[in-house]
């Protein structure tokens, strides 16, 4: 699979899955499932690598180890942030109102020309905003782009101990195959039609429109969070001329 364990032994979701037998749709969920929570999710380019490396340099080790099959030390996360292909592949995010980067993740396509129809998919969260299903509504954003960009096949490979990525997997209709400390699962989708195609630019057009009113809010508190703190220092001066 596409990614950047060939050049230093992490890759964005783990090793090439074999294929088998899955559902041949897209993910559906029950409308009580946490993942069907609106939350705006945007892809993210370049621009976005140092709040990318803020997020995940954040993850205890246990979630490093969960997530990347090993507990990446920090220079070897720098190094995959550093190395992260926004031409080729496709991350997505999720931003909180402080423009905090709490969720993210790749969709990493093969490099592979007879696996060029496969893709693999790799998710974090940060630990203080879990149970809020958005590790699920990732991974259906990332199948929705996969399937407009005519990847057939979507891989995860995790170790088996990561419970909730492999619960994931199967709510979406993945086949889940364990083998010992690992396990493997695969999506098969369907081909894009005009609904996944509208579905997908409508999502990414209000993700980015969410995006820019959270930079604007977050400047106007900065700006009156400064004008404060001027307040507070000319009042502070004024006591102590008085006294």
């Amino acid at each position: 699979m596409a990614d950047a364990k060939d050049s230093f032994s992490i890759s964005p979701g783990g090793p090439t899955a074999e294929a088998g037998d899955a559902s041949s749709s897209l993910p559906q969920r029950t409308r009580s499932s946490p993942s069907t929570v609106s939350v705006p999710i945007r892809s993210l380019s370049s621009n976005h690598r140092d709040r990318i490396a803020v997020h995940l340099l954040a993850l205890s080790e246990e979630d490093r180890y969960l997530r990347f099959g090993f507990a990446a030390n920090d220079e070897q996360i720098k190094r995959y942030v550093a190395q992260l292909n926004f031409e080729r592949d496709d991350i997505f995010g999720i931003y909180n109102r402080r423009l905090e980067l709490i969720a993210m993740a790749h969709l990493a396509f093969s490099m592979d020309s007879d696996l060029s129809a496969c893709a693999e998919f790799g998710v974090s969260v940060s630990s203080h905003v879990r149970g809020r299903g958005y590790g699920a509504r990732l991974f259906d954003r990332a199948a929705m782009h996969a399937c407009n960009e005519g990847i057939s096949r979507m891989f995860i490979h995790a170790l088996s101990e990561n419970r909730a990525m492999l619960r994931i997997a199967r709510q979406a209709g993945a086949t889940v195959e364990r083998f010992g400390s690992e396990s493997e699962a695969h999506l098969l989708l369907p081909p894009a039609t005009l609904d996944t195609r509208l579905t997908e630019l409508m999502d990414e057009q209000l993700a980015q429109t969410n995006y820019q009113i959270k930079v604007q809010v977050k400047q106007f508190w900065d700006f009156l969070a400064t004008v404060q703190a001027l307040r507070r220092d000319v009042h502070a001066a004024e006591q102590n001329s008085s006294s």
